[in-house]
Formats: C-alpha cells, sequence, structure tokens
C-alpha cells in the first residue's frame, strides 16, 4: 500500500447540505504493480513479526515448573496472595512455655522445634490498625476487618483479618489503601485446594495491636496484648451464614491436643 505525504494533502472548505465545512483533498494515488505491494506487504509482515522472530531465535526463556520451583523468580508487581505485613521478634521462652509446647509437639514443623530447642521462638506482630480502609476499598466486599477493644491499649485493635479468596479479583485496591503499609500481594501461586471452604480464612495469626505498639513493651506484656487466632476460625464467610450445602469445618487450634476425626488442623494450612 503507498502511503501519502502530508504536504501533498490540501486543506479547504466546502459546502455540504447547505453547511460549510473543513475537508481535505487527497491526491490520487498511482496503482501499484504487482512487485511493489509484494514487498510492501513483505515488509508489514516482518515488521508484525519482529518480536516473535527474536523469541524463536534466541534463548529459551520458557519457565520449566515444577522443576525450577526453587529458583522460580516472578516480577515484582506479580500478585498472587493476599498477605498481612508482619514484624518479627525473638521471644525468649521460659519454662512454663516448654510445659505448655510439650503437649503439642508432634504437630509443630521443624523450624518452629529447632528454634524452642535454642531458647526462643520467632513471633510475629502485625502492623495492622483494624482501620478498615482496605474493606470500604475493596471493589467485590472480599475482605472483613473484625476488631475489638484493647484492654491494654485501650484502644481498637484487629481481631481477625478475613479474605476471600474465591471471589478476590487481585486488583490491589486495599493494599493501595492501607495507610499503614500493612498489607501486600506475594506471589505465591500454588493456592489450590481440595475443599473450597479453605480459600476463606483469617489472614493474622494473632489478634491484637499493631507492631508499633506491641514491640515497645516488655515479653511478658507482650504475651497478654496478644491472643491466637485460628485459620478458618471465626465469622466465615463473610456474610455470617455458611456456604450453602456445605458444613462448617472444625478447626483445631495448633497446640491443643489431639484433633478430632475429620477436622482440619491449623498447622495443614
Amino acid at each position: 500500500m503507498a502511503h501519502v505525504e502530508s504536504s501533498d494533502v490540501k486543506e479547504t472548505r466546502m459546502r455540504v447540505a447547505g453547511i460549510e465545512v473543513p475537508v481535505s483533498i487527497v491526491p490520487r494515488l498511482a496503482k501499484e504493480g504487482y512487485r511493489g505491494r509484494f514487498s510492501t506487504g513483505l515488509r508489514g509482515l516482518l515488521s508484525g513479526m519482529r518480536l516473535t522472530l527474536g523469541y524463536f531465535f534466541g534463548p529459551v526463556i520458557t519457565q520449566q515448573y515444577p522443576e525450577n520451583r526453587k529458583t522460580l523468580k516472578f516480577p515484582e508487581r506479580y500478585r498472587a496472595i493476599l498477605k498481612l505485613k508482619f514484624v518479627p521478634m525473638k521471644e525468649a521462652i521460659t519454662s512454663w512455655d516448654f510445659k505448655r509446647r510439650d503437649e503439642g509437639l508432634p504437630k509443630v514443623d521443624a523450624h518452629t522445634l529447632r528454634t524452642w530447642l535454642r531458647g526462643y521462638e520467632e513471633v510475629k506482630y502485625h502492623k495492622c490498625t483494624g482501620c478498615g480502609n482496605c474493606e470500604k476499598a475493596c471493589p467485590n466486599g472480599s475482605i472483613k476487618v473484625i476488631t475489638r477493644y484493647g484492654e491494654i491499649t485501650e484502644d481498637r485493635e484487629l481481631d481477625r483479618f478475613i479474605w476471600r479468596m474465591d471471589s478476590c479479583m487481585f486488583c490491589n485496591a486495599c493494599v493501595q489503601a492501607c495507610p499503614h503499609d500493612a498489607l501486600e500481594m506475594g506471589p505465591e501461586f500454588e493456592n489450590a485446594v481440595y475443599d473450597r471452604r479453605l480459600l476463606i480464612y483469617n489472614l493474622n495469626t494473632q489478634a491484637g495491636a499493631a507492631a508499633r505498639f506491641v514491640v515497645e513493651e516488655e515479653a511478658e506484656m507482650r504475651r497478654k496484648m496478644m491472643a491466637p487466632r485460628e485459620v478458618c476460625g471465626g465469622p466465615i464467610p463473610l456474610n455470617g451464614h455458611y456456604l450453602p450445602r456445605v458444613e462448617p469445618l472444625q478447626v483445631v487450634p495448633l497446640l491443643d491436643g489431639p484433633a478430632p476425626e475429620n477436622a482440619v488442623a491449623e498447622v495443614a494450612l
């Protein structure tokens, strides 16, 4: 196809249906021959295939999943799961703590058990204040923030941060709306489950004040300020009713003795 130079186009005004309108007069183009049409088409094809041909003759960049699971890297903006941001701290374990945890040692992962034997445990305190901005920003109601009154802080504290992965569209609006930098989208994409009830769960494992209030206190006071929360415990799903034709989950806390039959243990989530 031949091209028209802008300098060859003439601007004028004509009357159309009694109204004067601006008109561009384009010169008639000479008809191209067979060779001209062939070369023009070939240039257009090569221009469109430039990226494809570069990948065809270049090195292979296909991710060999799951063989490369340990070295798999994702772009910084890749969004696959919503997470709370935590401030990690090492808490010393007392003899009373060892006695309490000894009943549930078979349910504890190797990393946690190793830290206990060294005389401390890794505790993570969330940064969420329970302001609810993320819940208001969510366009399809996939977040429910439940707060409680803290007797020590005498202020609002996070009780449960419930997230519905089954209805989330990963738009990142909640992360952008958080004024305390307490949320983030992570690249962990292996989130498939056999039970759809497991797609609705709490993001926080402890209820209490935000980390900036907790880390300033002594270890004993920090324990009093926080309370454990089960992954699938609390008012789930968000509307306060169980899913249609689906029985509620029987959640077993991590260290509360043997699990009943057909129960879902917290450590498995």
